[in-house]
């Protein structure tokens, strides 16, 4: 059954083109997304008071989804402040340094890693975890702030999430979709997992070399600091602590990370839960570090160090919260905020725009598997990456049915690009954990990831076909 289109989607397909637009110009793009909103407002309602609010309250909708994300990313940067400046950042990264020589090194090892840990707590808390232990090694060694942060976004974001195979959360939601079981979509998506992750990382590595030997990007460690608070910062002066304790502390850290971990496992803790496991854990750490090296003055100390996490993190965030709050429309939003202003059936905006596309096209393996990693990618633009997977698995079903084969194959193909596109490696709200850990902007990011992760999904894509 096809779906119904309307005004509405035609002006939110108009704004995505112009928003794309503005950021491939390198335009400031708050200006258009407020318009899209209030347009989209109007548009919905038809009511210039209701869309003028819509404004404000889009923004408070985007502020309450992106605000967990926007305090752990402040709380680590606050704790990597003291622990740079109390010689323990320095201590505590001596071993690893032994492994990161170089910053080809310092690129697989953190990226594998990166997609280690996200197989089995998601790359959000990940994020945290290797960003404040492993960031200050690769920038010793010249990997620039935007390497790394590339490679945990591609390797945690990108390949991890889309296969998720520990937490099986992405695969039962397509295979449910589909009328498979989850065993074979898992299947189906190892080979188009390995390819789009060999292609995008190897790709995105090669680009990042040839702009250091061209001068493109500068080496890390002729930089002045990669993120505020976390590299270098403890050099340009005195350790505040003496060698014994930045050595416990050294110990004590990761193992208090380590017993994080283990109780993410224990508890079966993902998403949310692990990302404040790892947050209220960075907060006792800062407490604990302010007070051994600041004394009488740790109190204070401590919550200056918070004060300057929260003003990085919000000043971060800020230009994102726009953007997100019109691509967020595009979903669960709009209901929220304007009412039931969709026709009866529908899913979204979003999804209406991937089930009319599905329905527009010649059922054959080759226009079929484009289809479905069109219809992923654009399900994907809401930023979250799961929102869309289910309307994926049943596109998949729909084609296999028409083609008599390659349901599983399609399935695994939606789920991969959804995720890429949305998951965090495209979208820029959604990889600002990676961006923020690293002092990068998230829109630099989301460009220097875009040729890898377009060419990868055309590569995986050729490769589906041969596998329907």
């Amino acid at each position: 059954m096809g779906v119904e289109l309307m005004g509405l989607h035609g002006v939110y397909v108009l704004f995505i083109a112009l928003i794309i637009g503005f950021m491939i110009f390198r335009k400031d793009t708050t200006p258009i997304c407020l318009i899209g909103i209030l347009l989209i407002g109007l548009a919905a309602t038809g009511s210039v008071s209701q869309s003028v609010e819509g404004i404000f309250t889009s923004l408070i909708y985007a502020m309450k989804e992106l605000l967990p994300t926007i305090l752990v990313i402040s709380i680590i940067v606050g704790m990597s402040h003291v622990l740079s400046l109390s010689g323990v950042s320095d201590t505590m990264i001596s071993p690893v340094t032994k492994l990161i020589r170089s910053p080809a090194a310092a690129y697989w090892i953190i990226g594998i890693i990166m997609m280690i840990v996200s197989w089995f707590f998601w790359p959000s808390p990940a994020v945290a975890l290797i960003g404040a232990v492993l960031l200050p090694a690769a920038i010793r060694v010249g990997l620039p702030a935007i390497g790394v942060a590339v490679a945990m976004n591609l390797f945690g974001h990108g390949i991890a999430l889309s296969g998720d195979f520990v937490i099986q959360a992405a695969p039962t939601l397509t295979a449910d979709a589909a009328g498979l079981p989850v065993g074979s979509v898992i299947t189906a998506s190892i080979p188009l997992v390995i390819v789009m992750g060999t292609v995008t990382t190897a790709l995105a590595f090669w680009f990042l070399r040839s702009d250091l030997r061209r001068g493109v990007l500068k080496p890390a460690s002729a930089m002045k600091s990669a993120v505020p608070g976390i590299s270098g910062s403890s050099m340009k002066g005195i350790p505040l602590l003496p060698v014994r304790k930045r050595r416990t502390l050294a110990v004590l850290i990761p193992l208090l990370f380590l017993a994080d971990i283990t109780t993410m496992y224990a508890y079966r803790l993902q998403g949310g839960e692990a990302t404040a496991l790892i947050g209220g854990t960075a907060a006792l750490i800062l407490l604990l570090v302010a007070m051994l090296s600041h004394r009488q003055e740790g109190f204070g100390k401590s919550t200056s160090y918070l004060v300057d996490g929260f003003h990085f993190g919000f000043k971060v965030f800020g230009p994102v919260i726009p953007i997100a709050a019109f691509f967020y429309l595009g979903d669960a939003a709009l209901l929220e905020l304007f009412g039931n202003v969709l026709p009866a059936g529908s899913q979204g905006i979003v999804n209406d725009l991937g089930l009319a596309l599905a329905h527009h096209v010649p059922v054959q393996p080759a226009v079929s598997a484009v289809t479905l990693t069109a219809v992923g990618a654009i399900t994907g633009l809401d930023g979250s990456g799961f929102s869309g997977i289910s309307l994926a698995g049943s596109v998949a079903h729909l084609f296999s049915a028409a083609l008599g084969a390659g349901a599983e194959t399609l399935t695994a193909l939606g789920q991969v690009a959804a995720i890429w596109v949305g998951g965090g490696t495209l979208i820029p709200w959604a990889l600002i954990p990676a961006a923020a850990i690293c002092g990068v902007d998230p829109f630099d990011l989301a460009r220097r990831n875009l040729k890898p992760v377009l060419i990868g999904l055309a590569v995986t894509t050729v490769v589906a076909i041969f596998l329907i």
